[in-house]
């Protein structure tokens, strides 16, 4: 009996390309981020500011039935329904920290990973390019984030009508949606990528994830001790979190939180940004694809 050499066939057909070819990735990175059972825990977990502040809406409308738990005027504050409160949850210390903690599980080994793992010349045979490969990664994250931030966000506003059984607070405050929408893009697209700036300076998933939770942490710190010893507020922007609190105060038209020109918040974030994009660009090399 004859023996055949088995060999490689010429393949005739056509390339298509995919209308979204950054859909597969970002499919697969949100499938495997859900299947850690801490990151399950700590994503629900993120939502509980979001049912806290929905009470206060509640509260908002049935002040009187409340009486008894104010015992201040700070306290009675709180649940007034403006501009303010919606600054207040979208900057306040819990809901940032636990989004960085959702960043440190879903986000430490998107682009680490697959420098350790020479993944990306893989990722590159196929019709997919350098942009949609950083687009499919940033859509990760930014699925989680926006989940955190548009949608409660706007279920403020439509609960807020709904208990009070009006459109007045929307007319009062039309320019609301917009500025939800915008700090929400903001925030989510810098926590992006400042979350895959760190993934790509090195090709360890957990030194990563201590580098994302570390900076930022350290970053307040650093701040607290420069301010204890100077007294000069120009300090905080040396902050993350104080840096997004300003700019948040600039989106909602309330007051801010330090006495800095909100520009400058503006320009630090913003180069980071760009550093991560420049950084992201010298470190995800293509390949040449034979056809």
């Amino acid at each position: 009996m004859g023996i055949r050499e088995k060999g490689y066939e010429h393949w005739d057909g056509t390339l298509m390309e995919h209308r979204h070819p950054w859909w597969p990735i970002t499919r697969l990175g949100i499938k495997l981020a859900f299947r850690k059972k801490s990151f399950k825990f700590v994503f629900a977990g993120a939502f509980l500011p979001a049912f806290v502040f929905l009470a206060g809406v509640y509260v908002s409308e049935r002040i009187e039935d409340f009486q008894n738990m104010f015992h201040s005027s700070s306290s009675q504050k709180f649940f007034e329904v403006n501009p303010a409160f919606f600054r207040t949850y979208f900057s306040n210390d819990s809901l940032l920290f636990l989004m960085i903690m959702i960043m440190v599980f879903a986000g430490a080994g998107l682009i680490a990973d697959d420098l350790k793992f020479n993944s990306l010349q893989i990722y590159f045979s196929r019709p997919i390019g350098k942009k949609d490969y950083v687009l499919g990664k940033c859509a990760v994250l930014l699925f989680f984030l926006l989940l955190l931030t548009v949608v409660p966000g706007l279920l403020f506003i439509i609960f807020k009508m709904v208990f009070a059984g009006s459109f007045r607070f929307i007319l009062d405050y039309p320019w609301l949606p917009l500025s939800i929408l915008g700090y929400s893009a903001f925030l989510s697209i810098f926590i992006t990528l400042y979350t895959l700036l760190l993934s790509s300076l090195n090709r360890n998933r957990r030194y990563v994830s201590i580098l994302i939770f570390a900076v930022y942490i350290f970053s307040e710190i650093l701040y607290g001790i420069f301010y204890e010893r100077f007294r000069e507020q120009y300090f905080s922007l040396l902050s993350i979190k104080s840096n997004l609190q300003q700019i948040a105060a600039f989106f909602f038209r309330v007051r801010s939180p330090f006495r800095v020109p909100v520009v400058y918040s503006f320009l630090i974030l913003t180069a980071i940004c760009l550093i991560s994009v420049a950084v992201m660009r010298k470190k995800i090399r293509s390949v040449d694809v034979i056809k």
